[in-house]
């Protein structure tokens, strides 16, 4: 498996791309945080605080840069100790076991974690002379905030970034990018939705043609796998921790592009806890090698991605986007926010809710599932992730309200969602695979990887053995050191 496919650049590649790049970042006064210091804000320099204290959280300022971890406080504007995060109370869930939350819409730019995999995907190419920002244009494929997140790093790195994802996503995101963009030519709209990732993939081959090019691809970048494991699982880590502990049963998260879900590969080496994939049951690439559209946003599917540890995985749980849209509707509006409370719920965890988007509501039911289908209770937790919040989907609000709910969604309504979607939830589509489904899952990743993406075949087998991904995680320190080395050569500090 070649480098540029694989992302993994710890060596000089080119020392005039560097002398390009050390000379930019110098003009605009750019510093980088190594993954360590994002991993654990309190090591960074005494002046980041300071630094930040007038640049606003959304604004195109390289000091965001030092805000890229989950450690933001509710304004985003300062730093908290622990991660914040929202505890589901078996009021809401039904299950004693512990879910506990941690929240990415506290991310800077673009309110989604997935900043964190763009600048892990970017950082190591900028640091080794693998990106030219004077000459490249950084190309992100994604099913929606990871090319928001690369448009994001990239201009406020000095870059130039081009978004290509599915027409279908929500007009945020669309709105965001229109903001964002140099112009209109740096958003292209691929055909479908969440589903159609295959055509993400015809587009930036071609892109890929012109030298100027630089596809970051979040399914195959193993920066992508690398930042999560070693940032967002030293996170939730914390999290945990800080909740008191107790028996780390599972972590859960929707597979989308197999960089969220390396925080399980963290939090299982310590904790021996299972790792649970999510995905869409419209579309059970996992669980049934099935296909299909659907509305969770944020988790590409149809295939398997190629940064994803297939063989650490324990759990499949696939859930509905009929129950993501109409528990979106229970949490966010009016009617359903009232009923929550009249059943006992406390006001301010109601108003939390708001914290969790499509994709963030299946991670919870997907936990609600693996707690049922394994007898999980008292003592027990299971952390996972809020990838982004209610403001991304503000829109989808009347499209599903006029297609499911004509009448409109008021208390009747509200109560149905929660007696079918939450107190009602079951163990359906929710497996523990055992070794051959791991196999199966893994064998599946062939036909695009190989056949389709050029993968050489030994490459491609390599990733069965646990031995491959524990032997990636040398390249987070060598990275660390490069950037260290890097921010030494332009002579800008945070500060």
């Amino acid at each position: 498996m070649t480098t540029s496919i694989m992302g993994l650049f710890d060596t000089i590649v080119d020392e005039q791309a560097l002398t390009n790049t050390i000379e930019r970042f110098r003009e605009r006064d750019i510093a980088l945080p190594t993954f360590a210091q994002l991993a654990d804000p309190s090591t960074m320099p005494d002046g980041v605080r300071d630094a930040l204290a007038n640049v606003g959280p959304d604004d195109p300022d390289p000091r965001n840069l030092w805000r890229v971890n989950w450690y933001n406080d509710e304004h985003r504007t300062g730093r908290t100790d622990v991660p914040l995060y929202v505890e589901i109370p078996s009021e809401l869930s039904g299950v004693d076991v512990r879910i506990l939350m941690a929240l990415g819409d506290k991310f800077p730019m673009i309110r989604a974690h997935k900043v964190l995999a763009a600048y892990a995907c970017l950082a190591p190419r900028i640091v080794t002379g693998a990106f030219d920002p004077t000459f490249h244009r950084a190309i992100w494929p994604s099913t929606g905030n990871y090319a928001r997140g690369g448009v994001a790093i990239s201009r406020i790195m000095g870059c130039r970034g081009m978004a290509v994802l599915p027409e279908g996503m929500s007009q945020e995101r669309f709105d965001w990018l229109n903001e964002w963009t140099a112009g209109p030519e740096d958003i292209l709209r691929t055909t479908g939705t969440e589903s159609n990732v295959k055509e993400i993939y015809d587009a930036c081959n071609e892109l890929a043609k012109d030298p100027t090019n630089v596809v970051l691809n979040q399914f195959s970048e193993f920066a992508n796998h690398l930042g999560h494991y070693y940032v967002t699982g030293r996170a939730l880590e914390h999290i945990y921790e800080a909740a008191g502990g107790g028996n780390l049963v599972a972590f859960v998260s929707a597979s989308g592009s197999g960089g969220t879900i390396a925080a399980g590969d963290y939090l299982k080496e310590r904790h021996g806890s299972r790792i649970v994939a999510v995905e869409a049951l419209e579309c059970p690439t996992m669980l049934y090698n099935g296909y299909g559209e659907h509305n969770i946003q944020g988790i590409g599917d149809k295939h398997i991605p190629l940064i994803q540890n297939v063989m650490n995985t324990d759990d499949v749980a696939a859930i509905t986007d009929q129950a993501t849209d109409t528990l979106l509707l229970l949490f966010n509006t009016p009617a359903g926010k009232e009923y929550l409370v009249s059943q006992g719920l406390d006001p301010a965890l109601v108003d939390q809710l708001q914290h969790l988007g499509f994709s963030s509501i299946a991670n919870l039911l997907a936990a609600i599932k693996v707690a049922k289908l394994h007898g999980f209770g008292a003592g027990d937790v299971i952390v996972t992730v809020a990838t982004d919040g209610f403001e991304l989907y503000k829109s989808e609000v009347d499209k599903i309200i006029s297609r499911d709910h004509p009448g409109g969604f008021g208390e009747t309504a509200a109560a149905a969602a929660h007696a079918r979607f939450l107190t009602g939830i079951d163990t359906d589509h929710t497996v523990d695979i055992g070794a051959i489904g791991r196999k199966r899952i893994f064998n599946l990743g062939y036909y695009t990887w190989v056949e389709q993406q050029g993968v050489d075949f030994e490459s491609f087998e390599a990733r069965r053995s646990q031995k491959f991904w524990k032997e990636l995680h040398g390249h987070v320190e060598r990275w660390d050191a490069a950037i260290n080395e890097f921010n030494a050569r332009t002579g800008v500090t945070v500060a």
